[in-house]
């Protein structure tokens, strides 16, 4: 399984981004794929998170109503659209994915791993 995210840069607060992810080699079509983020000093923080078995979607509180995730219809793109972006959005971004599916997003620790792209919000 190979995750590629990409989409990441400098934007102003309030802005918008929209981060892709490249993904190949599952092995099925029940799989859980999503995002995570990170600041240096602190633990990896799950963003947003969808089950391909029937497209349920989770967010993180600090971003719901913000940020979409999506697929396109190959499910071979996952996206993250971020929208009126905050300083503290600022981390690097990381797609993440495993087989099957998970029980509670806030304990869902993925197996594979993408390489991250930075997302940096100016106040």
């Amino acid at each position: 399984v190979q995750l590629v995210e990409s989409g990441g840069g400098l934007v102003q607060a309030g802005g918008s981004l929209r981060l892709s992810c490249t993904t190949s080699g599952f092995p099925s079509d029940d799989y859980a794929i999503g995002w995570f983020r990170q600041v240096p000093g602190k633990e990896r923080e799950g963003v947003s998170a969808m089950k391909s078995s029937d497209g349920t979607t989770y967010y993180a509180d600090s971003v719901k109503g913000r940020f979409t995730i999506f697929s396109d219809n190959t499910k071979a793109m996952v996206y993250l659209q971020m929208n009126s972006l905050k300083p503290e959005d600022t981390a690097v971004y990381y797609c993440a994915a495993q087989r099957g599916t998970f029980l509670l997003f806030r304990l869902w620790k993925p197996d594979y791993w993408g390489q991250g792209t930075q997302v940096t919000v100016s106040s």
